[in-house]
């Protein structure tokens, strides 16, 4: 048996101040205003690290399904990479990026996500990845019954645009990875930021959902069972991805740092238990209480099918 934590969206903010020509000049103002209106009322450092904590004492994995920092600053990265480098004293961290990662493609250019979170980016068959703009992805990990495969969605966007991109060559790189004997023994866990199945059209996907999802859906068709785990939308939810072959459950989980009255939305982290087999056997949710001070086990509310 093998537990699996999953967190997201932690959005860790800067609190050793911002230079002011890193935001004003390029699309970090956008997020800046978002952070000034709303984000920074309802992100809590405090949720965060009680949730990271609990997270890495329940589970031989933590996974984190993007959108780590804020506004992709310098000091963002390096608190981030603190936070989760005192999860990982404590239990396996695997991360992917998310569009707030790879805000700019100078980050992309001068490889920012990989240098700083170059520890919770190991692969098990390296040579089956490609260069994306936060590095090398496909990334796996063989653990148990289970392969966990983390995929780049984080792209650079135009201003009030954030939709992902897992590209051809990525794709590609999946399909290889989906066919090697290892993973096809286990039960594939994949890591994405941004929604893997949804019912939106396709212009609301261009603007914030995943623009190839058509593309991710053709290359999981011959997998027979497996997991999908993302965040982006601050929710936790609970689906199913039918293929030609079977079924994929489809989970994801609110912002890890959320301070809101809904439980579906406020901070708290998933936890997957999968048998030897690789099967899924329990998904329970934990939340911290209204009060930010302990958390408990809720009912996952809602659900999504995409066929």
């Amino acid at each position: 048996m093998i537990r699996v934590a999953h967190v997201s969206d932690l959005h860790v903010l800067s609190r050793t101040g911002r230079r002011w020509r890193q935001i004003v000049f390029n699309k970090r103002i956008t997020g800046y205003a978002n952070l000034m209106l709303h984000r920074g009322r309802v992100h809590r450092r405090a949720h965060l690290e009680k949730v990271l904590a609990a997270a890495a004492a329940a589970a031989e994995v933590l996974v984190v399904t993007g959108d780590i920092t804020n506004l992709a600053l310098e000091h963002e990265y390096q608190e981030a990479a603190a936070l989760l480098g005192m999860a990982a004293a404590r239990t396996e961290v695997s991360v992917v990026p998310g569009n707030h990662d790879i805000y700019l493609p100078s980050l992309a250019s001068e490889g920012r996500f990989a240098h700083h979170f170059h520890p919770f980016l190991g692969s098990d068959l390296p040579e089956l990845a490609c260069d994306v703009p936060a590095g090398r992805f496909p990334t796996v990990r063989l653990r148990q019954g289970v392969a966990i495969i983390g995929l780049s969605s984080g792209v650079p966007r135009p201003p009030f645009v954030s939709a992902g991109r897992l590209g051809g060559a990525q794709l590609r790189a999946l399909q290889a990875v989906l066919a090697h004997p290892e993973v096809r023994r286990r039960c594939p866990v994949v890591l994405v930021h941004h929604p893997p199945a949804d019912g939106q059209p396709c212009l609301l996907r261009l603007r914030d959902g995943l623009v190839d999802l058509p593309a991710l859906q053709r290359v999981l068709q011959p997998v027979e069972r497996g997991v999908l785990l993302f965040g982006h939308i601050h929710l936790r939810t609970r689906g199913e991805l039918r293929t030609r072959a079977g079924r994929l459950d489809v989970l994801s989980v609110s912002g890890a740092a959320l301070d809101h009255p809904d439980p579906a939305v406020r901070a708290g982290f998933n936890l997957y238990t999968f048998e030897d087999d690789g099967r899924l056997s329990a998904v329970q949710a934990q939340v911290l209480d209204p009060r930010g001070e302990e958390l408990q086990v809720v009912p996952f509310s809602g659900s999504a099918e995409a066929t």
